[in-house]
């Protein structure tokens, strides 16, 4: 299977995605925005697309929504048949943001005007920290098998919003919602509480699916934990004996890699 990793000015995590791919097995192409819009067609080789990490046109007019406008208006439709052919689509922090700019994981008012956004952090500016994940859906590709995660969180613009309860409660009932913020401890309280959610995020969310559960965007950055060595605590843990993943605490222990395995394994 062939994943692409689609960039555009701005964009800085594209060499990790791929990698971070390429070790779950797939082929990977690294594709700049203006080469796709310039042979839409090239789209058909691909099994996955993701849209990785960065600052996408600066985010000068909003992050994401330069990169999100332009694949709407230019290729939409043929996402929107790359979807429902089966494939997959990932958004990851800026790429969160361009799925929901393009209308791919939350469909616009007829109106056109959105229906859910990623709105600056309740604090005010950009955070760069790690945090902790639960999966609250049986339904997205990218989470099957995965319970808990822990990986690193870096944006300004984070914060989930939808435009209403009625959005929200549809969500919901098409179980979209899909990642949140949980505290360290599995039984301590989290809904809201700084640190467990450092956005503000309503109802925690830290990532959504789409109804179909094969195009998924999150905030949190899956590549930059896909090894033991990149978790923050991992001297730590090799030092009071734990140096085997599946002997460290159960809420610690599972990386990222799991995101981009389900992408291949969805294939085979």
């Amino acid at each position: 299977m062939k994943t692409l990793i689609l960039r555009g000015p701005g964009t800085n995590c594209d060499q990790e995605t791929a990698y971070a791919f390429q070790l779950a097995g797939s082929q990977t192409e690294i594709l700049h925005l203006n080469q796709l819009l310039a042979a839409p067609e090239r789209l058909r080789d691909f099994q996955v697309m993701c849209l990785p990490g960065g600052f996408s046109f600066g985010d000068d007019l909003g992050a994401g929504r330069v990169f999100g406008y332009k694949l709407e208006q230019q290729l939409g439709e043929m996402l929107q048949q790359f979807r429902d052919d089966g494939k997959l689509i990932l958004g990851i922090c800026n790429g969160f943001q361009i799925l929901l700019s393009c209308g791919l994981l939350v469909s616009p008012r007829q109106d056109g005007v959105r229906r859910a956004t990623l709105a600056t952090n309740d604090c005010g500016h950009f955070l760069n920290r790690w945090v902790y994940l639960e999966a609250s859906t049986s339904k997205c590709v990218f989470l099957r098998g995965i319970h808990r995660m822990v990986m690193p969180m870096a944006h300004a613009e984070g914060k989930f919003m939808t435009d209403g309860p009625e959005t929200t409660a549809e969500l919901e009932s098409h179980d979209q919602l899909a990642l949140r913020y949980v505290a360290p401890l599995p039984d301590e309280p989290s809904l809201g509480d700084w640190p467990a959610n450092p956005n503000g995020a309503m109802l925690d969310l830290a990532g959504i699916s789409d109804p179909s559960g094969r195009v998924f965007g999150l905030m949190p950055h899956p590549e930059r934990h896909i090894t033991k060595t990149q978790h923050f605590q991992w001297t730590r843990l090799a030092a009071s004996g734990r140096t085997k993943e599946n002997e460290w605490p159960a809420h610690w222990s599972q990386n990222g890699q799991g995101v981009f395995r389900n992408a291949v394994e969805y294939f085979r």
